[in-house]
């Protein structure tokens, strides 16, 4: 079902809840008008009959009968009796007698005046104290005539109800489609953008009634959402180009030189040292097949549940450096917590060994050898600073908002092996625990990478 049908359908749904509510009170109030209306005339008629039959005898003739015609219009099915004080009929109208209970009268004199069915007839039971004695007095007829007017205000009211739905239901349709004609209009608008022109926006000036229209806001998200789209495509394009250059270049150099080794027959010591070249060339191959999985996993690690020792975590990264590069490492864990476990975080010991090896690995590549580098760690209020400084050319401020784009290298890398995949993955790691990462770097200044975890 269509929104507008819905819509239309809720609409008419609590329009006709309420209709039917003030139709039911009316007829509701106008039932127990006529009820007590009945009731009444019943009153009225057995108070007269009580007069008539005990005061007759007071009444000159002529008076009476003028009494009596005006007065005394019969009920339809109409029955009237009076009871003296021993429970005895004395008196019946057209001689309909209906038997009433001992326990009925006593109930009259107890209260006066009592109202009650006799069959499908309403009845009223009056106490009525004459200078001739005491005596009951029962009037009890159909109401007819007020049930014929409340028949006839149910079928007035049923029709006024189903002709009334009807022009709900035109109206609320009518209201709906105006209502939802900018959604269709903003639809038919997104339908129209591909993948190959994530450039284009919707339009937001047929939509905009105010700035804070749920429509104009519902337009400008799904602006920010093209925008991000278009982002994420383009670095994808990226991505994928410069990835494919990437792993064409080792495998290109490895396809010439094994055919130029192939070209003729060479001394074993050539073969040897184009083997060298190919397995140095397959061996960045594999680093950077490595990198490139490790970074389109790193989202996809789940819950991170190790508890990570940060001190020994620095020890480990550079123990698994070549003995020619471990000693130019230089660790400084600063002032230490007295408990061993301040220093532990909840995470991915295997992720956060690969983020700070990636971090020591560039700053050893782009510090030219003897230079050391500065592997620190500091305990801070709510978690931990982590540091890499080196003594390299250093990074222009141009390249700074760029370094974590993947195979991104910045002019000054230009020289040093790499394919730029290692500061985007050791960014992604450490954003997946929670912190930040960040270079600061001038030319000839060198670059001290900082690291941010939360405790």
């Amino acid at each position: 079902m269509t929104i507008r049908n819905r819509l239309t359908w809720l609409f008419l749904g609590i329009v006709a809840v309420l209709l039917l509510a003030v139709l039911a009170g009316v007829f509701a109030l106008q039932e127990s008008y006529t009820g007590r209306e009945f009731r009444q005339r019943l009153r009225d008629r057995a108070q007269v009959t009580g007069y008539i039959y005990l005061e007759k005898d007071e009444m000159r003739a002529g008076a009476f009968r003028d009494f009596e015609k005006k007065y005394l219009q019969a009920l339809n099915n109409e029955i009237l009796q009076v009871y003296d004080e021993y429970m005895r009929v004395r008196f019946v109208a057209a001689d309909r007698r209906v038997q009433l209970s001992d326990a009925t009268l006593a109930r009259i004199v107890a209260s006066k005046e009592l109202y009650f069915t006799l069959g499908n007839r309403q009845a009223v039971g009056i106490f009525y104290r004459d200078n001739q004695g005491d005596y009951i007095i029962v009037a009890a007829a159909e109401n007819k005539y007020g049930r014929q007017r409340l028949e006839y205000l149910a079928s007035i009211m049923g029709v006024v109800f189903v002709v009334s739905l009807l022009v709900i239901y035109l109206a609320g349709r009518g209201f709906a489609g105006r209502a939802l004609a900018p959604i269709a209009a903003l639809n038919d608008q997104v339908d129209r953008i591909t993948a190959q022109d994530l450039h284009r926006r919707v339009d937001e000036t047929p939509l905009r009634t105010s700035e804070r229209d749920e429509l104009t806001r519902l337009a400008r998200t799904f602006n920010r959402l093209l925008a991000r789209l278009e982002t994420s495509f383009e670095g994808q394009r990226t991505f994928v180009r410069n990835a494919s250059h990437e792993l064409r270049t080792p495998l290109t150099a490895s396809i010439g030189e094994l055919q130029v080794l192939l070209a003729r027959e060479r001394e074993a010591a050539t073969y040897r040292e184009g083997a060298a070249s190919v397995l140095a060339e397959l061996q960045q191959l594999k680093t950077l097949i490595n990198n490139l999985l490790d970074l389109a996993q790193a989202d996809a690690v789940g819950a991170l549940t190790e508890e990570v020792r940060l001190d020994e975590l620095l020890w480990e990264v550079r123990g698994a450096l070549p003995p020619a590069q471990r000693g130019r490492v230089h660790v400084d864990l600063g002032p230490l917590p007295d408990d061993p476990a301040a220093l532990e975080i909840v995470g991915h010991r295997a992720l956060l060994a690969r983020a700070v090896g990636n971090l020591v690995d560039n700053a050893l590549k782009y510090s030219p050898a003897p230079a050391t580098v500065d592997l620190r760690l500091r305990c801070l209020a709510g978690g931990f600073r982590l540091e890499v400084a080196d003594a390299g050319a250093g990074i222009a401020a141009a390249d700074l908002t760029n370094v974590f784009q993947p195979f991104f290298r910045a002019a000054e890398a230009r020289g040093v092996v790499g394919h730029g995949v290692g500061l985007p993955l050791a960014r992604r790691i450490v954003e997946l625990h929670g912190g930040t990462l960040a270079l600061q770097s001038a030319p000839g200044q060198g670059t001290v990478a900082e690291v941010w975890l939360p405790a």
